[in-house]
Protein backbone atom coordinates (compact mmCIF):
# COMPACT_ATOMS: atom_id res chain seq x y z
CA UNK A 1 0.00 0.00 0.00
CA UNK A 2 2.80 2.56 1.01
CA UNK A 3 4.34 1.69 -2.18
CA UNK A 4 1.48 2.28 -4.29
CA UNK A 5 1.11 5.94 -2.37
CA UNK A 6 4.96 6.55 -3.22
CA UNK A 7 4.49 5.86 -6.54
CA UNK A 8 1.23 8.00 -7.19
CA UNK A 9 2.40 10.97 -5.54
CA UNK A 10 5.68 10.68 -7.75
CA UNK A 11 3.41 10.36 -10.22
CA UNK A 12 1.52 13.18 -9.75
CA UNK A 13 4.46 15.33 -8.80
CA UNK A 14 5.62 14.26 -12.35
CA UNK A 15 2.98 15.78 -14.27
CA UNK A 16 3.29 18.91 -12.04
CA UNK A 17 6.84 19.40 -12.70
CA UNK A 18 6.48 17.96 -16.66
CA UNK A 19 6.94 21.71 -18.32
CA UNK A 20 9.92 23.14 -15.95
CA UNK A 21 12.28 19.82 -15.27
CA UNK A 22 14.91 18.36 -17.59
CA UNK A 23 14.72 14.98 -20.02
CA UNK A 24 15.23 12.02 -17.94
CA UNK A 25 15.76 8.80 -18.72
CA UNK A 26 13.03 6.38 -18.60
CA UNK A 27 12.06 2.65 -19.35
CA UNK A 28 10.99 1.77 -22.77
CA UNK A 29 8.03 0.14 -22.94
CA UNK A 30 7.26 -1.61 -25.66
CA UNK A 31 3.35 -2.75 -26.38
CA UNK A 32 2.12 -5.78 -27.63
CA UNK A 33 -0.65 -8.15 -28.71
CA UNK A 34 -1.23 -10.83 -25.07
CA UNK A 35 0.18 -14.12 -25.50
CA UNK A 36 -2.60 -15.97 -24.01
CA UNK A 37 -0.11 -17.13 -21.51
CA UNK A 38 -1.47 -14.88 -18.43
CA UNK A 39 1.77 -12.65 -18.41
CA UNK A 40 0.81 -9.18 -18.87
CA UNK A 41 4.80 -7.66 -18.77
CA UNK A 42 8.23 -8.40 -18.43
CA UNK A 43 11.55 -7.41 -18.52
CA UNK A 44 14.65 -9.58 -18.28
CA UNK A 45 13.78 -12.50 -14.98
CA UNK A 46 11.10 -9.96 -13.81
CA UNK A 47 7.48 -11.08 -14.46
CA UNK A 48 4.22 -9.41 -13.81
CA UNK A 49 1.16 -11.69 -14.45
CA UNK A 50 -2.08 -10.50 -15.76
CA UNK A 51 -3.78 -11.83 -11.99
CA UNK A 52 -1.65 -9.73 -10.47
CA UNK A 53 -2.13 -6.75 -12.42
CA UNK A 54 -5.41 -6.88 -11.75
CA UNK A 55 -5.33 -7.40 -8.12
CA UNK A 56 -6.40 -4.54 -5.81
CA UNK A 57 -8.06 -2.94 -8.87
CA UNK A 58 -10.84 -4.44 -9.93
CA UNK A 59 -13.75 -1.84 -8.45
CA UNK A 60 -11.82 1.26 -10.30
CA UNK A 61 -11.33 -1.08 -13.58
CA UNK A 62 -14.84 -1.83 -12.84
CA UNK A 63 -16.25 1.68 -12.60
CA UNK A 64 -14.63 2.72 -15.48
CA UNK A 65 -16.05 0.47 -17.69
CA UNK A 66 -19.34 1.26 -16.82
CA UNK A 67 -18.78 5.04 -17.81
CA UNK A 68 -17.91 3.91 -20.99
CA UNK A 69 -20.70 1.72 -20.96
CA UNK A 70 -23.32 4.39 -19.94
CA UNK A 71 -21.91 6.85 -22.12
CA UNK A 72 -22.53 4.76 -24.99
CA UNK A 73 -26.00 3.01 -23.79
CA UNK A 74 -26.81 7.10 -23.29
CA UNK A 75 -26.03 7.79 -26.73
CA UNK A 76 -27.72 4.19 -28.18
CA UNK A 77 -30.71 6.04 -26.54
CA UNK A 78 -30.87 9.36 -27.97
CA UNK A 79 -30.50 8.03 -31.34
CA UNK A 80 -33.04 5.37 -30.59
CA UNK A 81 -35.77 8.39 -29.76
CA UNK A 82 -34.41 10.29 -32.65
CA UNK A 83 -35.08 7.77 -35.27
CA UNK A 84 -38.52 6.99 -33.67
CA UNK A 85 -39.54 10.40 -33.67
CA UNK A 86 -38.26 10.85 -37.13
CA UNK A 87 -40.71 8.03 -38.66
CA UNK A 88 -43.16 9.13 -36.10
CA UNK A 89 -46.17 11.16 -38.44
CA UNK A 90 -46.70 13.64 -35.61
CA UNK A 91 -43.33 14.58 -35.95
CA UNK A 92 -44.33 16.90 -39.20
CA UNK A 93 -43.20 20.51 -39.19
CA UNK A 94 -41.80 19.87 -35.60
CA UNK A 95 -38.47 20.25 -33.54
CA UNK A 96 -37.45 17.33 -31.76
CA UNK A 97 -38.07 19.28 -28.88
CA UNK A 98 -41.75 20.39 -29.73
CA UNK A 99 -42.25 16.88 -30.49
CA UNK A 100 -41.08 15.69 -26.89
CA UNK A 101 -43.24 18.51 -25.42
CA UNK A 102 -46.52 18.03 -27.32
CA UNK A 103 -46.56 14.30 -28.26
CA UNK A 104 -44.36 12.76 -25.31
CA UNK A 105 -44.41 14.59 -22.44
CA UNK A 106 -47.86 17.03 -23.07
CA UNK A 107 -49.29 16.07 -19.42
CA UNK A 108 -46.50 16.42 -17.23
CA UNK A 109 -47.35 18.54 -14.34
CA UNK A 110 -46.04 18.72 -10.70
CA UNK A 111 -48.40 19.10 -8.04
CA UNK A 112 -47.83 21.28 -4.42
CA UNK A 113 -48.16 17.76 -2.80
CA UNK A 114 -45.50 15.86 -4.38
CA UNK A 115 -43.33 19.32 -3.92
CA UNK A 116 -44.71 18.84 -0.05
CA UNK A 117 -43.71 15.20 -0.02
CA UNK A 118 -40.52 15.72 -1.36
CA UNK A 119 -39.53 18.44 0.90
CA UNK A 120 -40.78 15.89 3.61
CA UNK A 121 -39.29 12.75 2.26
CA UNK A 122 -35.65 14.63 2.38
CA UNK A 123 -36.42 16.49 5.62
CA UNK A 124 -35.73 19.72 4.38
CA UNK A 125 -35.63 22.15 7.35
CA UNK A 126 -38.52 24.84 7.16
CA UNK A 127 -36.24 27.39 7.85
CA UNK A 128 -34.58 27.10 4.04
CA UNK A 129 -37.90 26.10 1.84
CA UNK A 130 -38.11 29.69 -0.11
CA UNK A 131 -39.55 30.71 -3.44
CA UNK A 132 -36.23 29.52 -5.58
CA UNK A 133 -35.88 26.63 -3.53
CA UNK A 134 -39.39 25.17 -4.23
CA UNK A 135 -38.72 26.16 -7.67
CA UNK A 136 -35.73 23.98 -8.25
CA UNK A 137 -37.41 21.00 -6.40
CA UNK A 138 -40.40 21.23 -9.02
CA UNK A 139 -37.98 21.84 -11.49
CA UNK A 140 -36.15 18.70 -10.73
CA UNK A 141 -39.50 16.92 -10.12
CA UNK A 142 -40.81 18.02 -13.48
CA UNK A 143 -37.21 16.83 -15.26
CA UNK A 144 -38.03 13.03 -13.38
CA UNK A 145 -41.23 12.66 -14.70
CA UNK A 146 -40.07 13.82 -18.43
CA UNK A 147 -37.54 11.41 -18.33
CA UNK A 148 -40.06 8.42 -17.05
CA UNK A 149 -42.32 9.57 -19.90
CA UNK A 150 -39.50 9.15 -22.62
CA UNK A 151 -39.10 6.10 -21.44
CA UNK A 152 -42.15 5.39 -21.69
CA UNK A 153 -42.44 6.46 -25.19
CA UNK A 154 -39.48 4.47 -26.33
CA UNK A 155 -40.96 1.18 -24.77
CA UNK A 156 -44.47 1.79 -26.39
CA UNK A 157 -42.41 2.09 -29.47
CA UNK A 158 -39.49 -0.99 -29.65
CA UNK A 159 -42.83 -3.46 -28.52
CA UNK A 160 -42.78 -6.43 -26.68
CA UNK A 161 -39.93 -7.75 -28.52
CA UNK A 162 -37.94 -4.30 -26.58
CA UNK A 163 -34.53 -3.44 -27.81
CA UNK A 164 -31.54 -5.89 -29.05
CA UNK A 165 -28.14 -4.71 -27.89
CA UNK A 166 -25.29 -5.51 -29.46
CA UNK A 167 -22.52 -4.32 -26.81
CA UNK A 168 -22.13 -6.31 -23.10
CA UNK A 169 -22.63 -4.47 -20.00
CA UNK A 170 -19.74 -4.75 -17.84
CA UNK A 171 -20.11 -7.38 -15.09
CA UNK A 172 -19.55 -6.70 -11.14
CA UNK A 173 -16.09 -7.75 -9.58
CA UNK A 174 -17.31 -10.57 -7.90
CA UNK A 175 -15.15 -10.92 -4.51
CA UNK A 176 -15.27 -14.01 -1.47
CA UNK A 177 -16.92 -12.20 1.28
CA UNK A 178 -17.17 -14.35 4.54
CA UNK A 179 -20.08 -13.58 6.62
CA UNK A 180 -18.22 -14.83 9.70
CA UNK A 181 -20.14 -14.15 13.01
CA UNK A 182 -21.83 -10.66 11.38
CA UNK A 183 -25.78 -10.15 12.81
CA UNK A 184 -28.26 -11.76 10.08
CA UNK A 185 -31.39 -11.93 9.55
CA UNK A 186 -33.31 -13.53 6.66
CA UNK A 187 -33.07 -17.62 5.42
CA UNK A 188 -30.07 -19.14 6.73
CA UNK A 189 -30.31 -21.36 3.94
CA UNK A 190 -30.69 -18.76 1.28
CA UNK A 191 -29.81 -18.54 -2.56
CA UNK A 192 -28.29 -15.12 -1.87
CA UNK A 193 -26.68 -13.58 0.91
CA UNK A 194 -26.77 -9.68 1.16
CA UNK A 195 -23.20 -8.23 3.27
CA UNK A 196 -23.46 -4.95 3.85
CA UNK A 197 -20.56 -2.35 5.02
CA UNK A 198 -22.50 0.11 7.07
CA UNK A 199 -21.75 3.09 9.37
CA UNK A 200 -24.47 3.74 11.99
CA UNK A 201 -23.65 7.75 11.62
CA UNK A 202 -23.60 8.02 7.53
CA UNK A 203 -27.07 9.09 5.95
CA UNK A 204 -26.58 7.33 3.15
CA UNK A 205 -26.57 4.02 5.10
CA UNK A 206 -29.89 4.96 6.92
CA UNK A 207 -31.24 5.43 2.76
CA UNK A 208 -29.80 1.81 2.16
CA UNK A 209 -31.29 0.53 5.00
CA UNK A 210 -34.98 1.09 3.65
CA UNK A 211 -33.46 -0.08 0.44
CA UNK A 212 -32.55 -3.27 2.68
CA UNK A 213 -36.14 -3.51 3.90
CA UNK A 214 -37.60 -3.25 1.13
CA UNK A 215 -35.73 -6.05 -0.45
CA UNK A 216 -36.82 -8.13 2.82
CA UNK A 217 -40.19 -7.38 2.39
CA UNK A 218 -39.92 -8.66 -1.25
CA UNK A 219 -37.72 -11.53 -1.51
CA UNK A 220 -38.30 -13.26 2.66
CA UNK A 221 -36.22 -16.08 3.31
CA UNK A 222 -34.83 -16.32 -0.49
CA UNK A 223 -32.26 -13.71 1.11
CA UNK A 224 -30.01 -13.50 3.56
CA UNK A 225 -28.91 -10.04 4.93
CA UNK A 226 -25.93 -9.57 6.85
CA UNK A 227 -23.87 -6.27 8.14
CA UNK A 228 -20.60 -5.97 9.05
CA UNK A 229 -19.57 -2.53 11.17
CA UNK A 230 -17.37 -0.04 9.01
CA UNK A 231 -18.04 3.18 11.20
CA UNK A 232 -15.71 5.77 9.31
CA UNK A 233 -13.42 7.70 11.23
CA UNK A 234 -14.47 11.07 11.01
CA UNK A 235 -18.23 9.84 12.52
CA UNK A 236 -16.97 9.76 16.00
CA UNK A 237 -20.46 8.39 16.98
CA UNK A 238 -20.39 5.46 14.82
CA UNK A 239 -17.85 3.06 16.46
CA UNK A 240 -19.49 3.51 19.79
CA UNK A 241 -23.04 2.64 18.07
CA UNK A 242 -21.31 -0.46 16.17
CA UNK A 243 -19.90 -1.81 19.34
CA UNK A 244 -23.60 -1.21 21.49
CA UNK A 245 -25.55 -2.80 18.54
CA UNK A 246 -23.19 -5.80 18.73
CA UNK A 247 -24.19 -5.68 22.40
CA UNK A 248 -27.64 -6.45 21.98
CA UNK A 249 -27.08 -8.71 18.84
CA UNK A 250 -24.87 -10.86 22.05
CA UNK A 251 -28.07 -11.23 23.71
CA UNK A 252 -30.63 -11.44 20.99
CA UNK A 253 -30.31 -11.07 16.89
CA UNK A 254 -33.33 -9.83 16.19
CA UNK A 255 -33.20 -7.38 18.94
CA UNK A 256 -30.26 -6.72 16.89
CA UNK A 257 -32.34 -5.78 13.60
CA UNK A 258 -34.40 -3.79 15.95
CA UNK A 259 -31.97 -1.61 17.12
CA UNK A 260 -30.03 -1.15 13.69
CA UNK A 261 -33.64 0.08 12.58
CA UNK A 262 -34.64 2.45 15.16
CA UNK A 263 -30.33 4.08 14.92
CA UNK A 264 -30.79 4.38 11.73
CA UNK A 265 -34.79 6.13 11.71
CA UNK A 266 -33.13 8.96 14.08
CA UNK A 267 -29.43 9.43 13.36
CA UNK A 268 -29.25 12.15 16.51
CA UNK A 269 -29.46 9.41 19.42
CA UNK A 270 -26.03 7.57 19.05
CA UNK A 271 -24.77 9.43 22.44
CA UNK A 272 -23.95 6.62 25.04
CA UNK A 273 -27.03 7.67 26.95
CA UNK A 274 -29.23 7.67 23.89
CA UNK A 275 -27.31 3.90 23.00
CA UNK A 276 -28.42 2.84 26.76
CA UNK A 277 -32.12 3.66 26.52
CA UNK A 278 -32.09 2.16 23.02
CA UNK A 279 -31.15 -0.86 24.49
CA UNK A 280 -33.34 -0.89 27.81
CA UNK A 281 -36.23 0.07 25.59
CA UNK A 282 -35.65 -3.31 23.45
CA UNK A 283 -35.92 -5.33 26.72
CA UNK A 284 -32.32 -6.66 26.88
CA UNK A 285 -30.62 -7.20 30.33
CA UNK A 286 -29.06 -3.78 30.98
CA UNK A 287 -26.01 -5.38 33.33
CA UNK A 288 -25.13 -7.55 30.76
CA UNK A 289 -25.26 -4.69 28.17
CA UNK A 290 -23.52 -2.26 30.41
CA UNK A 291 -20.56 -4.65 30.72
CA UNK A 292 -20.34 -5.47 27.20
CA UNK A 293 -20.61 -1.79 26.09
CA UNK A 294 -17.77 -0.27 28.88
CA UNK A 295 -15.64 -3.44 28.16
CA UNK A 296 -15.53 -2.58 24.42
CA UNK A 297 -16.17 -6.62 24.12
CA UNK A 298 -16.65 -6.02 20.43
CA UNK A 299 -14.30 -3.51 19.61
CA UNK A 300 -12.04 -6.73 18.23
CA UNK A 301 -15.25 -7.42 15.94
CA UNK A 302 -15.64 -3.69 14.75
CA UNK A 303 -11.69 -3.40 13.74
CA UNK A 304 -11.85 -7.28 11.97
CA UNK A 305 -15.00 -6.05 9.85
CA UNK A 306 -13.25 -2.92 9.27
CA UNK A 307 -9.99 -4.63 8.16
CA UNK A 308 -11.80 -7.08 6.08
CA UNK A 309 -13.90 -4.19 4.55
CA UNK A 310 -10.67 -2.63 3.23
CA UNK A 311 -9.00 -5.99 2.02
CA UNK A 312 -12.33 -6.33 -0.22
CA UNK A 313 -11.68 -2.42 -1.43
CA UNK A 314 -14.64 -1.04 0.64
CA UNK A 315 -13.88 2.90 0.91
CA UNK A 316 -17.33 4.12 1.65
CA UNK A 317 -20.44 3.08 3.20
CA UNK A 318 -22.39 1.77 2.29
CA UNK A 319 -21.25 -0.91 0.33
CA UNK A 320 -22.70 -4.38 -0.40
CA UNK A 321 -21.95 -7.53 -1.45
CA UNK A 322 -24.75 -9.33 -3.17
CA UNK A 323 -23.76 -13.47 -3.40
CA UNK A 324 -20.07 -11.52 -3.66
CA UNK A 325 -20.78 -8.76 -6.47
CA UNK A 326 -19.92 -5.76 -4.93
CA UNK A 327 -22.52 -2.51 -5.44
CA UNK A 328 -21.40 0.63 -3.78
CA UNK A 329 -23.52 3.19 -2.61
CA UNK A 330 -27.09 3.25 -2.43
CA UNK A 331 -28.99 1.89 -5.71
CA UNK A 332 -32.48 1.78 -6.41
CA UNK A 333 -34.32 -1.22 -5.45
CA UNK A 334 -34.33 -2.52 -8.99
CA UNK A 335 -30.68 -2.40 -9.26
CA UNK A 336 -30.54 -5.04 -6.64
CA UNK A 337 -33.13 -7.12 -7.78
CA UNK A 338 -31.93 -7.74 -10.88
CA UNK A 339 -28.67 -8.72 -9.36
CA UNK A 340 -30.54 -10.95 -7.02
CA UNK A 341 -33.01 -12.49 -9.52
CA UNK A 342 -30.09 -13.64 -11.64
CA UNK A 343 -28.86 -15.41 -9.13
CA UNK A 344 -31.90 -16.53 -7.78
CA UNK A 345 -32.27 -18.10 -11.28
CA UNK A 346 -28.85 -20.16 -11.35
Amino acid sequence: MRITLILSSLLMMGVLLQGCSKATSKAEYKFKKPGGDGVAAKTGDVTVTEEELLSGIEVELYEAEMKIFEIKFNRLKTLLVEKYMAKDPKAKGLTNDEFFEKVIAPTVKVSEQEVNDFIKERKIPAQQINDQVLAKIKQFLSGQKKADALEEWLAGKAGKDGVTVFFQKPSRPTFDVQVGNAPTVGGENAKVTIVEFSDFQCPYCAEGSKVLKQLKDKYGSKIKVAMKQFPLPFHTQARGASIAALCVNEQDTAKFWKMHDELFADQSKLSAEDLKSTAKSLGVDMDKYETCVSQKTYEKQVNADIEQGKNLGVKSTPTFFVNGQLVRGVMPVEEFSELIDQQLAL
